[in-house]
């Protein structure tokens, strides 16, 4: 009885439907750019444990103190605002929220889109809306005048 060779693997012989290389599979893979996941993967657990302690530290503060959310008005805020101690604590918290968000939409985008062209464009989309978030939220955040 006579076997036949084993034959490759069908594909469409396109880059983003092409199967990993089955031929040496615990070859080291060749390294290329820096550690950019790896910075991006610390950052993603060091920003969620700061982001714990600032939102329960920012709803706290919110929600129990004085009269709690019937306080809030815009002269409350414009009174917070005024102090640099919680413009710092709200700035870093809407910085560290987006990044944090931002950099995990990233690695979604970057798990489930096959073709180049397309993780491109929705990371250039990420980012357009990651700047605008950034640069609008800091401007109201820093400029608030409710006078």
């Amino acid at each position: 009885m006579t076997t036949a060779a084993p034959q490759p693997a069908q594909t469409l012989l396109t880059t983003h439907d092409r199967p990993p290389s089955l031929a040496n599979p615990r070859s080291p893979r060749a390294r290329r750019g820096g550690n950019f996941e790896k910075y991006a993967w610390m950052f993603m657990r060091f920003s969620g444990i700061l982001l714990v302690f600032l939102v329960i530290g920012h709803m706290a503060i919110m929600l129990t103190w004085d009269d709690g959310v019937h306080r809030i008005s815009s002269e409350f805020v414009k009174q917070r605002w005024a102090s640099p101690g919680w413009q710092i604590w709200d700035l870093t918290m809407l910085w560290l929220a987006q990044l944090h968000g931002g950099n995990g939409v990233r690695t979604v985008i970057g798990d489930y889109t096959r073709k180049d062209s397309t993780r491109f464009w929705l990371n250039v989309l990420l980012a357009v809306s990651m700047i605008l978030t950034l640069t609008l939220g800091s401007y109201a955040l820093l400029t608030f005048n409710a006078g």
